[in-house]
């Protein structure tokens, strides 16, 4: 199964001959590194709104939302209303986001327990003792859980997976690249709530409110809640088999040279912390600590013990956390479900840092908050653009023209319903592989395919879950992805001469299962019109 691509220095008799994955790979590397930064992309698609705008305002273009009497007149951007709305409205854009305060929020919170240890610890423990038949199966099951840690679960999964398998007497390779699969492919899964909710939940709010009904609609945290735990069951058993009977079997076995020198993983010092080699570079143990263990224990209990407090007051009868007329849903709870994940994920790292030692003074917490949100500065300059966009969609009723005319398409071609989320699907899977941001992504295509699900009678939950799909099915096999290539470094440790074409060929049996297990579980879900989430149906 391995292959190689053409490296730097021709060798005797010739460059190889190259195959046709490679071939489809390089194509899709030259294409998509032909695009413009996503903020530079989202200016440019800010530009192209303003002149389209205009231009309809100047043919008097209107539209006429379904259902509604009123009829909407198409406003220009670059025009003295247009320019006096953005001047106005520029800072409220920004500042109004409604993920921007959330993804914030929530990464300050995950990072207090991310730095003190606890997620690492968790991951570290959840496979450390595993049986050795079972390991592909936890490894998996682990890695559809990850995506709380964000990014961070890419960098620590799948080189602990390697040293599992390794002492487990199993292929590290199949360790690593299964956890890698699985960790993309779960990224949009799982039974844990993450940033990336709140981030797919703030634009998929603002798209939905680009037509009158979908102002009312659910965008909470939660709405995919249900689809994304049970698919993330099906994507773990699928992976698992994939590790252990696909893709074990046709790997080499490491090289005896390059394996003695990843003998340094299993020399970390005794408290579990990372090892280096030689060269200094960090690597992670596989071994739990006492002390570890019994801050997991302890940090658990804290979060029982502060969910059942929760759940009792939103139980009680005439709590103010029920919701109106005594409703648990929707209710407080679900509305300010951030600030209640907030404390449970500060509260543990907290217990965690004080037990192991991790968190010595009282600042160190407020410390870990702002370094974790420093790295998302990145994040608040693309939301400020992308609010923008957003933004003149709705004002200039354009995002609702095309909503409507994409609704028509979509209906006079018989394209409706479950026919009309996988197509969706596809082409998701397909712009994915040349912009891999999952949040630049679902804003560039969100404003348009949610307001025009919407008109063919579904809910924003169903298109935020079919988004889901395809972001995390093709994310794996794109060179855009760095990450591709540090587990290219990685795995150089075990197979020297492994080339990006041997990454991306392991990890291209893992992409066509995982996207049909994505869609027979929303197929499931749609057929018997279960809720996708809390209050979240899939048909209005």
């Amino acid at each position: 199964m391995s292959t190689s691509v053409t490296s730097a220095k021709t060798p005797p008799g010739g460059p190889p001959k190259r195959s046709v994955l490679d071939k489809v790979m390089n194509g899709i590397e030259r294409a998509g590194n032909k695009l413009p930064h996503p903020v530079l992309l989202f200016l440019g698609l800010f530009l192209i709104i303003g002149t389209v705008s205009t231009a309809l305002a100047a043919t008097d273009a209107t539209v006429t939302v379904p259902g509604e009497d009123e009829t909407l007149a198409v406003k220009g951007l670059f025009s003295g209303e247009g320019v006096r709305w953005l001047l106005e409205n520029f800072i409220p854009n920004f500042t109004g986001f409604p993920s921007l305060g959330t993804v914030l929020l929530m990464m300050a919170a995950v990072g207090v327990a991310e730095k003190t240890g606890l997620l690492e610890t968790a991951v570290r423990a959840s496979i450390a003792r595993a049986p050795r038949r079972l390991l592909p199966y936890l490894v998996a099951f682990v890695a559809c859980q990850a995506h709380l840690m964000s990014d961070v679960a890419i960098l620590v999964i799948p080189p602990l997976a390697a040293l599992a398998f390794k002492n487990a007497g199993r292929n590290p390779i199949a360790g690593l690249i299964g956890g890698f699969a699985c960790t993309c492919a779960g990224y949009a899964a799982g039974f844990s709530i993450g940033a990336l909710d709140a981030l797919y939940t703030g634009i998929t709010h603002q798209a939905a409110a680009v037509v009158p009904s979908g102002e009312s609609a659910p965008t909470h945290i939660l709405i995919n809640y249900f689809y994304t735990a049970a698919a993330s069951c099906v994507l773990a058993l699928i992976g698992g088999f994939l590790i252990s009977r696909v893709l074990e079997p046709r790997l080499p076995q490491p090289d005896p040279d390059a394996e003695a020198e990843a003998e340094a993983e299993e020399e970390s010092r005794a408290e579990g912390e990372a090892g280096t080699d030689a060269a200094g570079t960090t690597r992670p143990s596989v071994i739990v600590t006492a002390r570890q263990r019994t801050g997991l224990l302890r940090s658990g209990l804290a979060v029982l013990l502060y969910a059942a407090v929760v759940v009792t007051c939103w139980l009680l009868p005439g709590s103010p956390l029920r919701g109106e007329g005594g409703a648990l849903v929707p209710s407080p709870v679900l509305d300010g479900i951030v600030p209640l994940l907030f404390v449970a994920f500060v509260l543990a790292g907290v217990v965690y840092g004080r037990t192991v030692g991790t968190l010595k003074r009282a600042e160190d917490a407020p410390r870990m908050m702002a370094e974790s949100i420093t790295g998302m500065s990145g994040y608040i300059v693309l939301i400020l653009v992308i609010s923008q966009v957003i933004g003149v969609f709705d004002w200039s009723n354009v995002g609702t023209l095309l909503a409507v005319n994409g609704a028509n398409l979509l209906e006079s071609a018989g394209l409706t319903g479950f026919t009309g989320l996988v197509l969706f699907v596809l082409l998701v899977c397909v712009l994915n592989l040349f912009v891999t941001s999952g949040s630049a992504l679902w804003s560039l295509v969100a404003p348009v395919f949610v307001p025009a699900f919407l008109l063919l009678g579904m809910e924003p939950a169903v298109t935020q879950a079919a988004f889901r799909i395809g972001d995390s099915a093709t994310q794996m096999i794109t060179p855009l992805n760095p990450y591709v290539f540090l587990m290219l470094t990685i795995l150089r440790r075990y197979e020297p001469g492994a080339q990006l074409g041997t990454v991306l060929s392991r990890l291209s049996v893992f992409v066509v299962p995982f996207l049909i297990a994505w869609l027979a579980v929303l197929g499931l879900f749609y057929g018997l019109d279960l809720p996708l989430g809390p209050g979240a149906d899939i048909h209005r």
